[in-house]
């Protein structure tokens, strides 16, 4: 006779960050006895998410606790006696992998003694909680630096001040919300590995960015610099502060032949205003501002490699779609917000009903990790949208590269793997990047379409509800 299911739920005094508490419930979650395990600080976004797991966790639990919540495959106490202990390993392991050797010197307490010494050419990398990142960024500005802020959920009025201050200085304020940048061949962030070349990204855009580093360097067309500005920049508050410096840079690089803009829908005043400043300069710039009627991220990486005369290849196709199409509805579940937008802007050009959802957005993200790294919410949300009624076609990004998920089609094809609408993958990636680009396309298309041009995936899910040719 089969045991019911065992709960345990505890809260500790303790803190880790959101990606090393992801990796400590992967490690928890498989060892043997376990069902299933969450060990997450006590922020309201994830006591929603242990909630919707069957977890009662203690009112009283704050942002400042660590919750440890385990469902064992029975109530044998030995069986919770030993998760417990894999979950202290893991912690201690976690704790351990910090540098800390005998008679080393204390670490810095703040930022500002931190860079005592430090070559002001270095920049420096920001990834505190949003509302923290200011102080640090500033101590950074102060002390001489270019800085780039990998936090998400930074105030406004935070980014405004700091670019102000930074261009006062002649800094550079890379991000908030563009977790993505190249620094002369070396990644930042979310970044994908590409071979060194001839253009240089200024990118108010991470997965925008990215999908043009993958197409780029499939055409054997490499990229050097990428200096991503944040997602707000080119909006009217910023007012382009940080992607003008980044343009001034880039054109003064002699190595940099072609420079490419990529933005979300941007300002309209201050898009005109930066196109101007972009004709002043001496190396040409090409604009990959998405908005309704301009051209998508392939169509501006096509024109690219036509004016440094590289033809253009075939984007690659693998796998192909099996399953009927039943609704009428495209549903995209992305964890890039540049792509979902870019997939929302030709589903509107094509007149097509759709759903598409930037996982990725501020309010999805506070208190947990970035979808690229975790894949939880994406998944719980996949399984409403397979199940939907009106679903038709489901598309999906996977974007690869550094600070990316190191096996995203591990957890992502068993879920498709009995999905009953077709699904088209956006796979975004170089071959040159640590999760085997190759490999991910061949365990993805076992299950579904998979293209690496955005717009190609989505072009292909419209006309699987049209009726429309591949």
């Amino acid at each position: 006779m089969t045991r019911p299911p065992h709960q345990h739920v505890e809260v500790r005094s303790a803190y880790a960050d959101s990606v090393a508490l992801l990796q400590v419930s992967r490690t928890v979650a498989a060892l043997p006895g376990v069902a299933a395990a969450q060990v997450a600080m006590a922020t309201p976004l994830n006591l929603d998410v242990l909630a919707g797991m069957g977890f009662e966790v203690p009112d009283d639990a704050g942002p400042n606790d660590m919750v440890v919540a385990l469902r064992l495959v029975d109530g044998d106490p030995t069986t919770l006696e030993a998760a417990v202990a894999g979950v202290d390993a893991a912690l201690r392991a976690l704790r351990s992998a910090r540098p800390a050797a005998a008679g080393a010197q204390a670490p810095p307490r703040t930022t500002a003694s931190a860079l005592r010494g430090a070559d002001p050419g270095d920049p420096v990398l920001v990834s505190v909680p949003g509302a923290s990142a200011a102080v640090e960024a500033a101590d950074a500005l102060a002390a001489g630096h270019d800085v780039m802020i990998f936090s998400d959920n930074v105030p406004l009025e935070h980014e405004v001040a700091l670019k102000r201050a930074a261009a006062e200085r002649g800094l550079l304020v890379m991000g908030p919300d563009c977790g993505t940048a190249v620094l002369d061949g070396v990644g930042l962030g979310f970044a994908n590995v590409t071979r060194p070349g001839p253009v240089g990204v200024v990118a108010a855009s991470g997965t925008g960015c990215q999908q043009l580093l993958a197409l780029l360097d499939h055409a054997g067309v490499g990229v050097s610099w990428a200096l991503g500005v944040g997602g707000r920049d080119l909006g009217r508050a910023v007012g382009g502060l940080a992607t003008r410096e980044a343009l001034r840079r880039l054109d003064a690089d002699p190595g940099v032949e072609r420079i490419v803009l990529v933005s979300k829908p941007p300002d309209d005043e201050v898009a005109a205003a930066l196109a101007s400043y972009a004709a002043t300069l001496g190396t040409p710039v090409q604009l990959a501002l998405l908005g309704p009627g301009l051209p998508d991220l392939t169509a501006v990486a096509e024109q690219v490699l036509a004016d440094l005369g590289v033809p253009v290849p075939q984007w690659p196709v693998a796998g192909e779609v099996h399953r009927e199409v039943r609704g009428e509805l495209l549903v995209g579940l992305f964890a890039g917000g540049t792509l979902a937008q870019e997939t929302e802007l030709l589903c509107r050009q094509a007149g097509v009903p759709h759903e598409v959802v930037d996982l990725g957005d501020d309010e999805l993200t506070h208190g947990r990790a970035h979808p690229m790294i975790d894949p939880t919410l994406r998944l719980e949300r996949l399984v409403g949208a397979l199940e939907h009624p009106h679903t038709g076609v489901v598309q999906v990004d996977v974007v690869l590269g550094h600070g990316a998920d190191p096996d995203p089609a591990a957890t992502l094809v068993p879920a498709l793997a009995e999905a009953a609408r077709p699904v088209v993958v956006s796979l975004v990636g170089t071959a040159a990047d640590p999760q085997d680009l190759l490999a991910q396309r061949t365990a993805l298309a076992r299950v579904a379409e998979v293209h690496l041009s955005n717009a190609g995936a989505t072009r292909r899910a419209i006309g699987l509800l049209t009726g429309g040719a591949r």
